[in-house]
């Protein structure tokens, strides 16, 4: 499939699930737009600048989709409230993880990194960061502050084992998917979380069957993020094939194929991977053993566990198949 076909596969699995969650989900993510644009230009011409281009670089607004649908109802001010916050903490570590990977490009817009250098990139993150929690204290949920607050911690713990990690030859499977379950998967949970406490709080066993689903859909989307780095192409990716190998960042299709092939068991990536050219030769080493297979057939059963959690939970029929579109989506991403 061409990049151009990925690309309208993408829009068309995201417009069905418009199409499914109806005229309140759009109002929904209406309102957040809204808001975010609202957030992205205030406190300060500088940091209202660079906040704004970094809320505005685009993207499918997945977690604010996510929280709008495990809400079930029309959107309320809290609601909105936990999208944006949702989104705001996402953005703040996408600004913090160019800093740390001193990336020039995110979503094929120079990154705040780049335009203004790594002390405006920080406060910009850091000021994301905070207005997420000013958001959420605002509707006057403690419940809510802490899911945030959980998931958040969570992140932080995730991307420091993910950083202990660089470069080792002994990172195994269940590591990895402990280390995908802080660093992605969290912030999925709190979405669905979220919703739940704000639209469904009254159904018995919401918010926790919400929660599972959350889980399971962001370790998926991460495995299968780590497949991408791998197959690639860039202009589908954004960025180059490898660039989780060139980070010294061990993933599932790595982990597999040193499973697979012993001489990539011995491979020191900080000598054998120093250029696109030999992180392209290596992702083509690591196709070759099967390892993308395996690593999708998994990704694809934690899908599965995910659709299962709502079997646990008296949804809508409109509710759950927006819902279920959006696990399917996650899928489209790789295929």
């Amino acid at each position: 499939m061409s990049a151009a076909a990925r690309q309208a596969s993408g829009l068309a699995q995201l417009e069905a699930v418009l199409a499914a969650g109806g005229p309140r989900l759009a109002r929904g993510l209406s309102r957040a737009e809204e808001r975010l644009a609202e957030i992205g230009e205030s406190h300060g011409e500088e940091l209202g600048l660079h906040a704004a281009n970094t809320l505005s670089a685009g993207g499918k607004r997945l977690r604010p989709l996510i929280v709008f649908l495990c809400g079930g109802q029309a959107p309320d001010n809290g609601t909105v409230s936990a999208a944006v916050a949702v989104e705001l903490v996402h953005m703040a570590t996408l600004v913090h993880d160019d800093v740390l990977d001193r990336a020039p490009l995110r979503r094929g817009r120079e990154t705040v990194y780049k335009a203004a250098g790594r002390a405006a990139a920080t406060f910009t993150g850091d000021f994301l960061f905070s207005r997420a929690f000013a958001e959420l204290a605002a509707t006057g949920s403690p419940d809510a502050v802490k899911t945030l607050s959980d998931a958040s911690s969570a992140l932080a713990r995730g991307e420091l084992m993910q950083r202990a990690d660089a470069w080792s030859a002994d990172v195994s499977s269940e590591r990895y998917i402990s280390r995908c379950t802080l660093k992605t998967a969290r912030l999925f949970e709190a979405a669905c979380r979220l919703g739940a406490i704000f639209g469904r709080a009254a159904v018995p066993g919401s918010v926790e069957c919400l929660g599972a689903f959350g889980e399971k859909i962001g370790i998926a989307f991460q495995i299968f993020d780590d497949v991408l780095d791998v197959s690639g192409p860039p202009e589908r990716t954004g960025k180059h094939r490898g660039t989780d190998l060139l980070d010294g960042t061990i993933t599932l299709p790595l982990i597999l194929a040193r499973d697979r092939e012993p001489n990539l068991k011995d491979l020191d990536l900080r000598t054998a991977v120093t250029n696109p050219a030999e992180a392209d030769a290596l992702c083509d080493r690591i196709a070759d053993t099967g390892a993308l297979t395996d690593a999708r057939e998994e990704a694809l059963t934690y899908v599965q566990q995910a659709k299962a959690a709502l079997d646990e939970i008296d949804l809508p029929a409109r509710q759950r198949r927006a819902l279920e579109l959006v696990a399917d989506g996650v899928v489209e991403r790789y295929a």
